[in-house]
This record gives C-alpha cells, sequence and structure tokens, in this order.
C-alpha cells in the first residue's frame, strides 16, 4: 500500500460557553489542523492537531500547518501500515514538531485500522474495556462558580474533576479549591491544575493552606525543576503535564521518580505510537496517567479513547476530550461523546469516525 494524496484542512472550534480560562490565556476559539492521507487502495485516514493558542506551549496552529507542508510531499509513496518506517520518514524530513507529526501517525492508525478491519485499539494492544472514564476540566473562575460547576459534573456522573487555577492571587486559588471540596464532599477525585503558572512559594502555600483536602497537583510551576523542587516540599502527589515534551523526558522522569503521575497529550508526545510507548513505560513502574489532548475535535478525542481503553485500568486518570466545550462535531452520525461520565469507544475499523468534508470546506493545502 502506498500514500497517493495528503490533504491539510483547517477549522475554527468556538468555545461553546463563550471563553475557558487557563492561567496564560483565555481561550474563546482555537483553530484546528485535520489531515487526511489516500492509499492507492482507496482506504482513507484522519489525523487532527489543535494547540491551545500559542503561549500554552512552544507550539501554534500557523506552526502545525507550516510542518505538515514541510512534510507531505516527502510522505507520497510511503506505506501508511508501517508507523514505525513512517515516523521514521518523517524525522528525516524535519526535526521536532511532535505535535504536527502527531495528525499524520493518527491518520495512518486510522488507516491501517481499515485495512486490517480492527479498531485502532486493536493494532496497539487491545481494548481492556469499551467505556473509557472521562473527567471533566472546570475553567478557572470564581470559588461560588467553580463550586456550582463541579456540583452540576457530579451529578451528570463524572469522577474526577480538574479544576484550572493561577494566573491570580494564590488566595483567591485556595478559595476556589476550598469551596469545591466543600461542596462536592469527596464524591470525586480532585485535580489542581496551575498549567504552569504558579511561583513555588504559592504552590507550597496552596498545598499547606489545603493539606486537609486531598487532590493531585498538576504541573504546578513551569520548569521541570521547579516541579521537581516542589514535590519535596508539599504534601499533595505532583503529576506533570507540560513538561512531559517527548517520549525522552517521560522517561528520565520515570527513570528518576522525579513525579507521582501523569497528564498526557497525544499529540505532543507525537501521536498514538509514542503515547503507547508512554503507557507501557508507566505500566513497567506503576505510574498513573491520563490519555487525552490540549484540545480538538472527534479525530483527536477517537485517538484518546481508543489509547486510553488499553491502559491498564488501575493506572488510568481518564480521558479529557473538548466535546462538551466545542461546537458541531465533525461526524454528525458516530460523533465522540461523553454520556453519565464515560466516553464510549468509537465502533467500527480505524478510529471509527467518519468527518464530514462539506463542514471542513476546501483543503488548505494538496500533496498528490
Amino acid at each position: 500500500m502506498r500514500i497517493t494524496n495528503i490533504a491539510i484542512y483547517t477549522h475554527d472550534l468556538t468555545v461553546a460557553q463563550g471563553m475557558y480560562r487557563m492561567s496564560h490565556s483565555a481561550i474563546t476559539t482555537l483553530q484546528s489542523t485535520l489531515v487526511k492521507i489516500t492509499s492507492d487502495t482507496g482506504l482513507v485516514g484522519w489525523g487532527e492537531t489543535c494547540p491551545v493558542g500559542p503561549v500554552y506551549q512552544p507550539q501554534h496552529a500557523l506552526g502545525a500547518q507550516a510542518a505538515l507542508i514541510q512534510m507531505a510531499q516527502g510522505l507520497i509513496g510511503a506505506d501508511p501500515t508501517k508507523i514505525g518506517v513512517l515516523h521514521h520518514r518523517m524525522d528525516g524530513l524535519l526535526t521536532g514538531h511532535n505535535y504536527a507529526k502527531a495528525a499524520l501517525d493518527i491518520a495512518a492508525h486510522d488507516l491501517t485500522g481499515k485495512f486490517f478491519n480492527v479498531p485502532v485499539a486493536e493494532l496497539i494492544g487491545g481494548a481492556l474495556t469499551n467505556r473509557v472514564p472521562a473527567y471533566f476540566s472546570i475553567s478557572a473562575g470564581s470559588p461560588e462558580a467553580t463550586a456550582e460547576t463541579a456540583a452540576m459534573r457530579v451529578a451528570e456522573g463524572y469522577r474526577r474533576l480538574q479544576l484550572k487555577i493561577s494566573g491570580r492571587p494564590v488566595q483567591d486559588d485556595i478559595a476556589a479549591v476550598r469551596a469545591v471540596a466543600q461542596r462536592v464532599r469527596g464524591a470525586v477525585r480532585l485535580v489542581v491544575d496551575a498549567n504552569r503558572g504558579m511561583l513555588m512559594r504559592d504552590v507550597i502555600e496552596l498545598s499547606s493552606q489545603c493539606e486537609d483536602i486531598p487532590f493531585i497537583l498538576e504541573q504546578p510551576c513551569n520548569m521541570l525543576e521547579e516541579n521537581v523542587a516542589v514535590r519535596q516540599r508539599v504534601r499533595h502527589p505532583v503529576y506533570l503535564d507540560e513538561s512531559t515534551e517527548n517520549t525522552s523526558v517521560v522517561l528520565h522522569t520515570v527513570g528518576q521518580q522525579l513525579c507521582d503521575g501523569f497528564g498526557m497529550k497525544v499529540t505532543r508526545v507525537g501521536g498514538i505510537r509514542p503515547m503507547s510507548l508512554v503507557r507501557d513505560v508507566c505500566q513497567i513502574r506503576s505510574m498513573p496517567h491520563t490519555v487525552d489532548d490540549s484540545w480538538g475535535g472527534d479525530i483527536i478525542a477517537a485517538a484518546c479513547v481508543h489509547v486510553g481503553a488499553t491502559v491498564r485500568p488501575d493506572l488510568y486518570e481518564g480521558t479529557w476530550i473538548a466535546e462538551p466545550f466545542t461546537g458541531p462535531t465533525y461526524d454528525p452520525r458516530n460523533p465522540v461523546r461523553v454520556v453519565d461520565g464515560v466516553t464510549p469507544v468509537p465502533e467500527g475499523p480505524g478510529l471509527g469516525v467518519l468527518p464530514d468534508e462539506h463542514l471542513l470546506g476546501a483543503p488548505i493545502a494538496e500533496f498528490s
């Protein structure tokens, strides 16, 4: 089998609630980049990457598009079912830019699953469940609004909540954490996520002032070294997120026992293949982790859910998908959605979703 065509699309995803606040930004709309690869058999595969703006990490939408355009012509003629070889070929065409390569990796897995008539989860070890536990990420807001949202999501069936904090006085963050804890009263697992926005002193104060509340601190500080240092001075477990820029960092942090778990992003590490490696390394050292992404539509959601279905349940922290925050889905017939706190794994070969190309419009670039 050979790739005969690569088409690149863009699509704007609007935040349904109007705004999503994080420590470094307030998001109202994001541009997602989609990739369609077509083979000489007529089979197609879809991939996607959607950075959360230009300041969340060293990734941005225009960078993804430029990187894909840089690589695409050199991938015509490659066998999409030989995904390891495809990664080697991508690395020979462009150094770095894992988040852009991830879109091609996801598309190759989708096409390969269709070729062998199996779901993507079966390509990477086999699904342990067909209903993946979801978690909800609550935008940074007032203590009262955050607690109200938390109560609503618990009623909807979520058993893990992530609270966005930082970008404001630490006392406001402490008040928000305490308000949520009082409202949900131990009904859910709490994660307090600063998205690398806090000073070490404020992390220590937050943990000290909330010592009676069990929660996970996710990527409180910017640098890996800061998070490693602050972990020795707080009583709450510290998970890494933005610091896990590639599989090498994951291997280092797991090997040196520098954190207590991970918030893992599929596109950050380069796609489904490298994320499967991360899953296996975490299993070897009994390291809990999520399988999700920074943002995106049905394609990214399906990729995360397929990988999540293969994770050992006792290590699996769940999958966040952007669907509750976004507008129309790419595939109106088989959208990836959270139902009663879980996300059903899409059925059918490959990813199990097929985007409506009329929704996407014409590609911004195409290569044959």
